[in-house]
């Protein structure tokens, strides 16, 4: 192998690990999302069993207010792009539920394609490896 090969090598190799660091973070997201999604979901479903109920309210810096909860009419939704919608309890459960599966599938998708990047940073490991011994042989 060339020297002109091993640095394209070492270049793939860079640009593989911030792709990796990329879908590492972006598999760290969609966690956080799936999991404030589904405690979204499950509040829901707690209010409509118990739709009067006491609960604490953040107003910023970590400073609470207490407050009771007496309707579970309609719940906001935020859509995206600074776009709220009403709903009832059920549609929001459903909108939620939908949404969670997205997440999911995002999830899987971006961890399959971290596993590969994985594998090829591994095998881009062993050629260069390859390469430092025969260089060294060589020269030897």
């Amino acid at each position: 192998m060339s020297e002109e090969q091993a640095r394209q090598l070492f270049q793939q190799m860079q640009m593989l690990e911030s792709y990796f660091t990329d879908l590492a973070q972006r598999e760290e997201t969609l966690f956080n999302v799936l999991r404030e999604a589904t405690s979204a979901s499950e509040s829901i479903k707690s209010l409509k069993q118990k739709p009067v109920s006491d609960t604490l309210v953040p107003i910023g810096m970590g400073t609470y207010v207490q407050t009771k909860i007496s309707s579970n009419d309609k719940i906001v939704l935020n859509i995206g792009s600074g776009i709220a919608i009403e709903k009832d309890p059920d549609a929001a459960i459903n909108y939620l539920e939908a949404r969670i599966k997205e997440i999911e599938i995002a999830l899987q998708d971006t961890s399959v394609k971290k596993h590969d990047a994985a594998t090829r940073l591994e095998q881009g490991k062993e050629q260069m490896n390859q390469l430092m011994q025969t260089a060294q042989n060589s020269s030897g």
